[in-house]
């Protein structure tokens, strides 16, 4: 009871003052009971359960592509580093030319590097918008880790045909167009 409307209620004789400590007695116990009880609905219980899961999958999945993002990192990060590291300078006269998506590139180099490149004991790799001429196991290396950053690699091709009328005569290794 309200301290206006209580003592309404005793000046009028409806209620004693017996009756008033009583019920006041009895809400405190109410309020202390309900505070270290805490009884708690079970759809919020669940609700809570739920909308935890979802947080922690949310979370998986974030973290999920954060270790996606930095291994890719590491991967870009392994074949700069190699690339850099198997670089062979060779410049010169002799143009040797390639095709760098849609189009054709012309690189100079020296006739040695250019029969190398030829006969695929050379390659080249593309770094950060320069071509660059490292070793055919090393472009091996890197095709298996990021195959874009390899340019060219040649390969012989030993598929002969049974019914080509040339197969005995070879192309020699040095002949230029």
């Amino acid at each position: 009871m309200s301290n206006a409307f209580r003592d309404q209620l005793l000046k009028a004789g409806l209620a004693d003052a017996k009756k008033v400590k009583k019920v006041k007695k009895e809400k405190h116990q109410q309020k202390t009971q309900a505070g270290k009880n805490n009884i708690i609905d079970s759809s919020s219980v669940t609700l809570a359960q739920q909308a935890k899961a979802e947080q922690v999958a949310r979370d998986r999945e974030l973290n999920r592509q954060k270790q996606a993002d930095l291994a890719q990192k590491a991967v870009i990060a392994q074949v700069k580093q190699m690339i850099e590291t198997n670089t062979i300078s060779s410049k010169g006269e002799m143009g040797f030319n390639f095709v760098d998506g849609k189009l054709v590139k012309k690189l100079y180099v020296a006739k040695k590097v250019h029969d190398e490149l030829s006969r695929g004991l050379l390659a080249i790799a593309k770094l950060n918008e320069q071509y660059c001429l490292i070793p055919a196991a090393v472009a091996e290396k890197i095709m298996q880790r990021d195959a874009s950053s390899i340019v060219l690699l040649n390969t012989k091709q030993q598929n002969v045909d049974e019914d080509d009328p040339y197969a005995d005569y070879q192309i020699p290794d040095d002949l230029m167009w």
